[in-house]
């Protein structure tokens, strides 16, 4: 299953499977993953009456953050990615603890507020053997299908 015996992800030549269209997925997670945070940051906004809408970028920020590390750290995939059957796992090929979720969650978000760090994150996704993105290679971690993964 794994050709390299230093790592405990699968290998993708050998197992390809494991990272059959996940950038794809991914994409389709975050898609996901935004509406629904779109839908608690309005919820929040109409609880406040509208004075959260004087700071709803800084409300979108937090709420995001909280929502990816409660989600990963609970099943080592947010929502969107649970729909879209994928999931994280660590270097290690462990599921993310609450320590990798943050690490993970603190990466992304400063990708996602550089457009040139994001735009070499897709291209890593879509070129690369595990189709891991900027985040994924600093941390060593990896998004797997679910359905390729034993019970």
């Amino acid at each position: 299953m794994y050709s390299d015996p230093s790592s405990a992800l699968p290998d993708p030549s050998l197992r390809p499977e494991f990272y059959a269209d996940t950038a794809a997925k991914r994409f389709f997670a975050w898609l996901i993953d935004v509406a629904l945070i779109f839908i608690v940051s309005a919820i929040v906004v109409l609880f406040t009456v509208f004075i959260a809408a004087f700071f709803y970028p800084l409300l979108w920020l937090v709420l995001s953050f909280v929502y990816r590390v409660v989600t990963i750290a609970n099943g080592s995939a947010t929502l969107g990615m649970r729909l879209m059957s994928v999931e994280f796992r660590t270097h290690r090929g462990e599921r993310f603890g609450l320590g990798e979720a943050v690490l993970h969650t603190l990466v992304y978000s400063i990708s996602m507020s550089t457009f040139l760090i994001q735009i070499a994150s897709i291209v890593l996704m879509l070129t690369t053997e595990r189709k891991q993105s900027l985040g994924d290679m600093l941390l060593g971690s990896v998004a797997l299908n679910r359905s390729a993964l034993p019970a």
